[in-house]
């Protein structure tokens, strides 16, 4: 997983509330374990018409939104099944950090694990911020300062310290576990010395 630490760009505005993680990657599109090759499938009912073509009006297919790192969204997003494709689908497109004033729990803790930044903040807030992608400006996400910036305003947000170190670091459930490879390895050790049927595979 890639370090996060700041991110500056022009955000992607989806004012649209309840995007569950069917609309973000449809069923069909499950039946990978892979974690990329998703981002050309995300949002695909709203991105592609019947017969597949770009619906040219959408934000995520016009420039140069449709090369935007942020994307500010409505309400409750990520809600709906808890399947981890949905983060691997907005990552593999390219999304960093998602701004929303509130997130579905298993999907708000799944950005976390694939290097995306979920970002609550207040509507009002939401509102202003969004005027910088009509204007197609750059705001500046310091996750270190925890800070949203855009022209003189400064936007404070909350993040659990373990989830930030994590996100800091580029550490994710593998990563974490493989700091502690040598007290595993004395674990096992020790186990096979005592009770060596225990990973006896003969």
């Amino acid at each position: 997983m890639k370090k996060f630490n700041s991110l500056k760009g022009i955000p992607a505005y989806l004012p649209i509330v309840n995007i569950d993680t069917d609309m973000i990657i449809p069923k069909q599109f499950l039946k990978t374990i892979k974690r990329t090759g998703l981002g050309k499938s995300l949002f695909y009912e709203m991105r592609y018409d019947e017969q597949g073509k770009m619906v040219e009006d959408f934000i995520l297919n016009k420039e140069p939104f449709d090369k935007s790192k942020i994307l500010i969204a409505g309400k409750n997003f990520g809600c709906g099944s808890s399947r981890e494709h949905a983060p691997w689908a907005l990552s593999d497109f390219g999304i960093k950090c998602i701004i929303s004033s509130s997130f579905a729990d298993i999907f708000y803790n799944n950005c976390f694990k694939n290097g995306i930044l979920p970002i609550k903040t207040s509507e009002e807030n939401i509102l202003e911020i969004s005027q910088y992608s009509k204007r197609q400006e750059q705001i500046e996400i310091n996750l270190e300062k925890q800070q949203v910036n855009f022209g003189n305003k400064t936007i404070n947000f909350k993040i659990d310290e373990f989830k930030k170190k994590c996100l800091i670091e580029g550490l994710d459930d593998i990563a974490l576990s493989m700091e502690k490879i040598s007290q595993i390895n004395d674990f096992e050790k020790r186990i096979n010395s005592e009770k060596p049927w225990i990973l006896n595979n003969d």
